[in-house]
């Protein structure tokens, strides 16, 4: 416990696989994705492309595609770990996730007007085991640190993340914008942002192979067939214990709700910037990456305040702060005050996820075993709160055709995660000594 060489391989694993967050979610594919895929026809302002047969609105596909990614992980993930908390292969199915996201990636080289169906899947199965892989790293959080320290861990992570993937990220755009210094000059179009798509999978499976070698060793316990059996029997007895635990059972209600509005806005951001503000692309890309570094102080404010006025009351100091974000962009119109928004954004980002995981993992009761099936809740949480909140986005914008009617929703959620909230008493230690 609270061994220092541990906890910097287990944030190792944030700047591993956060690369795919800021680069293939935020930055890079999506803007490739605009470029690249092929209008079809034109209905009332709405692009319509093709996708096995059916029309979609360009934007509205990429808001589905994370929908149902995230939809299958949440059918997916509670079984799984059910399974590695029963045969003590935690550790394993990390890596068999995180090895799925990093190929999928690499799988983007391919990425053409030519294949837009087997590349969205590719990009689905990317998220899949990005977020899978995040379930069972979560889950050593009480294996590796005492609760005391869990906001202090959780916020190291996420800034050892931002850091990563900004690092990258420079690297990527570099490449992108001035190949010669690579010498790419005469590279066919694309082929530069194609290869920077590889390098987030050689990036994401290569580092973490620090947290795979550091981390705690799974029990190595021989596959059975009764593993299956057994897995749904114990992911039913902590169903039936989250449900007994008053303070988890409402804060994964309140956070449902709040971070519907958060995943959305993380998720979609790009997309509004690029379509409805008009931002151009230098100063996008700018931006994103001025979200990443002050994000990194923001983890560590959250962290701060948690210890100041304890976990949930912290958490609604950064919910109020969330509500100013569709506030002011549903009347944003110029690049100036977009950038003004982002800071706000990179300010509260880190720091509400990273107080998220670590007020969740607070909750747990002592001394279990069972780490993965009860994260795997909170993942679920997280998953349907992206699918309902980008299908939401998406079905309001597909039919009314504006970004800025779907940001009006957002602004209720906010509200309501605030009272939710504000059932649960604040403390920054809820297990006494």
């Amino acid at each position: 416990m609270n061994i220092k060489r541990v906890w910097n391989a287990w944030c190792m694993y944030d700047w591993a696989n956060s690369v795919h967050n800021l680069v293939i979610i935020t930055v890079i594919f999506p803007i490739y994705y605009q470029a690249t895929v092929p209008v079809q026809e034109v209905i009332d302002q709405k692009e319509l492309v093709r996708f096995f047969g059916f029309m979609f609105d360009k934007n509205a596909l990429y808001s589905f595609t994370i929908s149902a990614a995230s939809l299958l992980l949440v059918f997916l993930n509670p079984i799984l770990t059910g399974i590695a908390d029963y045969s003590g292969r935690k550790k394993l199915f990390m890596k068999i996730f995180c090895y799925l996201g990093a190929l999928s990636c690499t799988y983007f080289y391919f990425f053409t007007p030519d294949n837009v169906e087997s590349t969205m899947i590719a990009f689905a199965l990317s998220i899949v085991g990005w977020g899978g892989s995040l379930v069972f790293y979560n889950a050593f959080i009480p294996q590796i640190a005492t609760e005391e320290h869990y906001d202090r861990l959780s916020a190291r992570g996420f800034a050892f993340g931002y850091v990563g993937s900004v690092i990258l990220l420079i690297f990527n755009l570099l490449m992108i914008m001035k190949p010669e210094i690579f010498g790419l000059e005469n590279a066919p179009s694309g082929m530069t942002t194609r290869i920077a798509f590889v390098t987030v999978g050689i990036w994401w499976a290569g580092f973490a192979q620090i947290p795979f070698f550091v981390l705690p060793k799974d029990e190595k316990r021989a596959f059975r067939s009764r593993f299956l059996k057994n897995g749904f029997i114990q992911l039913k007895n902590t169903f039936f214990r989250v449900q007994k635990n008053k303070n988890l059972k409402r804060f994964l209600l309140a956070y449902l709700i709040y971070d519907m509005g958060v995943m959305t806005v993380i998720y979609v951001a790009t997309l509004f910037a690029n379509e409805e503000i008009k931002v151009p692309r230098e100063g996008l890309i700018v931006t994103l990456l001025l979200i990443q570094l002050i994000a990194i102080p923001g983890s560590y404010l959250a962290s701060f305040l948690s210890e100041k006025f304890g976990n949930t009351k912290a958490l609604r100091i950064e919910i109020l702060l969330w509500t100013i974000v569709p506030i002011a962009a549903y009347f944003t119109t110029t690049a100036m005050q977009f950038y003004f928004i982002a800071a706000l954004v990179g300010l509260v980002m880190g720091g509400i996820q990273s107080l998220s995981r670590s007020t969740f993992a607070k909750f747990l009761p002592e001394n279990i075993t069972d780490t993965s099936a009860y994260f795997a809740f909170f993942d679920i949480t997280e998953k349907v709160a992206i699918t309902l909140g980008t299908f939401i986005f998406g079905f309001i914008l597909d039919q009314t055709g504006s970004m800025r009617n779907s940001i009006l929703f957002l602004i209720v959620l906010f509200i309501l995660g605030f009272l939710l909230l504000s059932r649960i008493r604040s403390q920054h230690v809820y297990h006494e000594e």
